[in-house]
């Protein structure tokens, strides 16, 4: 009796241990679950600033300059500033471009760009909204500033054929982007545009 009391006894604790790892997170699920919260916490501060649009651009602002300074006292990494200042204008052209291309889309097929005054207005609908066009910004410059700590990006270069380049690029593609601009007659700035309030309305 007694030893068979001790091995049910051994069996119960044997059981008992194997089920202990098991009952208890492993690291992976603690990270995942910490990088969750972080995530989630992180996303509700950037939701908490889409409103803010004045101060976002100057915080912006402010982290360009930090990098500008950075380049301009390190004298090199200026192969990361041309890369950057590539991703700048791709994302500038995004930001000005339509959602919908009207040399790709058929206009008879959906809603498009109006093209007459008579026209109904229709809202000019980007392709890359401006809180995804800061907020890209915004990580390149901290992306390219952190960049600038490592050796390994400060590639021996002329600066000046680079910043010449650049503007050569520059220059043709937001002429490409007004002569498609003029060609579609599109404004993506809301300056100027007809706005109607309540008394039109109720007037018509």
């Amino acid at each position: 009796m007694d030893t068979g009391a001790a091995g049910v006894g051994l069996a119960a604790s044997s059981s008992s241990s194997a089920e202990d790892p098991s009952s208890r997170g492993s690291p992976l699920d603690a990270v995942q679950a910490w990088s969750f919260g972080v995530s989630r916490r992180y996303q509700h501060l950037l939701d908490k600033t889409t409103p803010h649009v004045l101060h976002r651009w100057l915080g912006t602002l402010g982290v360009a300059l930090v990098y500008v300074l950075r380049v301009y006292f390190v004298q090199g990494f200026y192969i990361v500033s041309y890369g950057l200042g590539i991703y700048l204008l791709n994302l500038l052209i995004g930001f000005l471009s339509p959602q919908v291309d009207p040399e790709i889309h058929d206009l008879s097929d959906g809603p498009g760009l109006p093209t007459r005054g008579s026209d109904e207005f229709r809202p000019f609908v980007r392709r890359l909204p401006e809180f995804k066009f800061w907020y890209s910004i915004t990580k390149a410059f901290c992306v390219a500033f952190v960049m600038t700590f490592f050796s390994a990006f400060d590639v021996p270069v002329f600066w000046p054929i680079l910043l010449f380049y650049w503007l050569v690029l520059f220059v043709l593609t937001m002429r490409r982007q007004i002569v498609h601009m003029i060609k579609y007659k599109y404004v993506p700035f809301s300056i100027g545009k007809q706005r109607y309030d309540r008394k039109k309305a109720s007037a018509l």
